[in-house]
């Protein structure tokens, strides 16, 4: 079969009424029209043609007429929202959605000429109510800094020819796996030029393993078909066992010639989930994750370099999983997922707030996401929308802001008014996000999908989903956090998301924090850069306690070291009783002005990427944080625990607890066998605090897989 890549230098126009209908046509003089890049961004071009688009990309093509016989088509791979596209001035029709391929039948129309004009008049409006947000792929916390528009063509764009029958979309999941024997669905949509019989061959590393006759009518076809494999060596996360994976090809004949191929690589493997714990071909497994941002707001400019490198620094800090937040990610982080053994939960790109003409193209690339994604055995999860009630319905101002509180008060406000407003039905959840999952669940019964996350329990049967949590950010200290989980364990049962941003070492922050006589810097503009304000710093690193910005910057990194180090250990020390795992808010800055991850925007890695690999370790000793300020002559104590994620217990650990700033230095030894896949208590160290000073407490862990440290203090006054 032959095909040709369409990618290089295209012309493009910002489009006007006047000129629409001469822009799609076969002939027009280009010399006022700009050049561009495919793929790419619109954004990309300088000095830029258009903010906000709409766009006409035109190229012209030569090439041989389609053979007697065969189908050519026109394939898209990902475009950037919406798309009308014209072949020498004909409609081919539209496309909507930005990950998944489109393709057009130009069997005929090819057929006129060999030299052809290809016109797509592309579409990615703005808007305020984050419609676009749901479905373009650009990230766009609400509580974050803004980001360019992502409109054009980002993805390839190629010619290629068939016969009579095409593959037009494949779907491969593994639905049960164990050592005796795994069973694949495979779901085929066929489109057929005429009503004829069909062989369809199912090969699985090259061998053939199943063959069906089928008649297809003309048009389009579903087809599915189940596959055993006997003995199959299964793929397993990484620290559980090897990564085999196959390679599935399915062949489909017209008359015993070979009308089209498709192929998927897949692994073999079985997931199970037992309320918010996860299973893996039998095994459970505490997930240690982090989402995962777009690694560029504008996805086209991420190299598969850039992906795998991401993967493996994930692996690096010792964690299990990644959650693909927000946005459908570069096949290259999928494939490295795969081979590394490194599990993902993949969102449905539905963010915020949303309005009820998405439903239906939400449904639609749904199911898209699950036939792009559904063979990686890397996929353990769907999640259907992030945060759907994150503002008020009706998208007035919040009440909140109209109270004119601030700092503390302001945040503990704002949280009541959003446990009282998810008590309430809303379109959102009751009724987009429930059909969402069911599509997504229709699509792929291997695997479960959670309808909305961070949502908190509410009426009538008060479940709710995984928990955004922010203890030692804007939801007071992290001293607080073991009490906290004490009292609200329905919420601790997934956290997936919590942590504290550092202040980015952009240009554009340095800038802001520069202006004005410190520290009255231009607040304004840090806000709008990093999506955060002056004053929910003020409970942990206030920056008036600072000489300069640059002391303040570093001291924002300790502190998200801190937090991050602090929530990590806490969550192991609970571990399935009640949190099955947890996702740091994030492993990398989508923007310059993020802060958030532990990785900055330009790869560089920030101090708190070394807390988060401490405390992934494979075994780990944790202490209770004690609060900043105690009273004189007060009772001290902390409770040591250990936590081992390794399969076989660890005789012969040896936990010393040195305290000091008391009347006299103490040591505390704990010498015992560990257990495996479990948290362990060890005991609880308890001393009367002196009249003055700080007391702290350092907890070491050794080993034969290494040294693990945890360390607390408090000042006494």
């Amino acid at each position: 079969m032959s095909s040709w890549l369409l990618d290089g230098v295209w012309n493009a126009a910002e489009v006007r009424d006047e000129h629409r209908s001469r822009a799609i046509g076969p002939s027009l003089d280009h010399t006022e029209w700009r050049e561009i890049q495919v793929p790419g961004h619109w954004a990309d071009i300088e000095p830029p043609i258009t903010t906000n688009g709409p766009l006409t990309y035109r190229t012209t093509v030569n090439t041989d007429p389609t053979p007697h016989g065969q189908r050519r088509w026109l394939t898209f791979d990902g475009i950037t929202y919406q798309a009308d596209v014209w072949l020498d001035g004909a409609y081919l029709g539209d496309t909507e959605g930005y990950f998944s391929p489109h393709s057009f039948d130009v069997t005929d129309l090819w057929r006129l000429s060999n030299d052809h004009v290809i016109a797509v008049e592309v579409h990615c409006p703005p808007t305020e109510d984050g419609a676009r947000r749901a479905i373009t792929g650009v990230l766009q916390d609400p509580s974050g800094p803004s980001t360019p528009n992502p409109g054009g063509i980002w993805r390839s764009v190629y010619l290629s020819d068939t016969g009579p029958v095409r593959i037009d979309a494949l779907r491969v999941l593994c639905q049960d796996a164990t050592v005796e024997r795994a069973h694949l669905r495979i779901n085929a949509r066929l489109d057929s030029n005429r009503s004829c019989a069909a062989e369809v061959h199912t090969l699985v590393d090259g061998q053939l393993v199943a063959e069906n006759r089928i008649t297809v009518a003309a048009g389009q076809n579903d087809v599915a078909w189940r596959v055993d494999l006997p003995q199959p060596a299964l793929w397993w996360p990484r620290d559980l066992g090897e990564q085999h994976l196959v390679n599935i090809e399915v062949v489909i004949a017209v008359d015993g010639e070979k009308s089209d191929t498709a192929g998927r690589r897949t692994g073999l493997r079985e997931v199970a989930w037992d309320d918010w714990t996860c299973s893996i071909n039998g095994e459970r497994i505490f997930l240690k994750g982090a989402n995962l941002m777009p690694i560029d707001a504008l996805l086209g400019r991420v190299d598969e370099e850039q992906s795998r490198r991401l993967i493996e620094d994930a692996a690096e800090l010792g964690l299990d999983m990644l959650r693909v937040h927000g946005h459908i990610a570069p096949k290259a982080v999928y494939e490295a997922a795969d081979e590394l053994g490194l599990l993902l939960m993949q969102d449905f790109p539905l963010q915020g707030l949303q309005r009820r003409h998405v439903r239906q193209a939400a449904l639609r690339q749904s199911r898209q996401m699950v036939d792009l994604l559904g063979h990686h055995p890397s996929v353990i999860s769907w999640w259907a929308h992030d945060e759907p009630v994150a503002r008020p319905a009706d998208g007035s101002v919040d009440e909140v802001q109209t109270l004119g509180l601030v700092g503390r008060a302001r945040e503990l406000a704002t949280r009541v008014q959003r446990a009282i407003r998810d008590q309430a039905p809303t379109w959102n959840r009751s009724v987009l996000d429930p059909l969402v999952k069911r599509a997504i669940e229709g699509a792929d019964p291997t695997r479960r999908c959670i309808p909305h996350s961070g949502v908190l329990p509410h009426l009538p049967l008060l479940d709710g989903t995984d928990a955004h949590l922010y203890v030692g950010w804007t939801d007071g200290p992290i001293s607080l956090l073991p009490r906290e989980s004490a009292r609200f364990p329905r919420l601790f049962r997934f956290v997936s998301e919590f942590g504290a941003p550092a202040v980015p070492r952009s240009t554009a922050v340095t800038e802001a924090l520069e202006r004005g006589a410190w520290p009255d810097a231009d607040w304004e503009s840090f806000a709008n850069s990093t999506g955060t304000e002056r004053w929910q710093y003020e409970q942990s690193t206030p920056p008036h306690s600072f000489l300069d910005h640059d002391s303040w910057v570093e001291a924002t990194e300790q502190h998200q070291y801190e937090v991050i180090s602090a929530w990590v250990s806490h969550l192991r020390r609970i571990a399935y009783t009640p949190t099955g795992g947890f996702c740091v808010r994030a492993l990398n800055d989508h923007t310059a002005g993020s802060g958030w991850g532990v990785i900055d925007f330009y790869g560089n890695r920030r101090p708190a990427f070394d807390a988060l690999r401490a405390a992934c370790q494979p075994v780990i000793v944790s202490i209770d944080a004690l609060p900043e300020v105690s009273p004189a002559n007060g009772k001290l104590s902390v409770a040591v625990h250990v936590a081992s994620d390794l399969r076989n217990d660890v005789e012969g650990a040896v936990v010393d607890v040195v305290v000091t700033g008391t009347d006299a230095d103490q040591t505390h030894r704990f010498v015992g066998t560990i257990e495996s896949d479990a948290s362990t208590y060890i005991g609880t160290i308890a001393v009367i605090a002196p009249v003055t000073g700080q007391v702290s407490f350092v907890a070491t862990l050794r080993t034969e897989h290494g040294t693990s440290t945890a360390k607390t203090s408090t000042n006494v006054v």
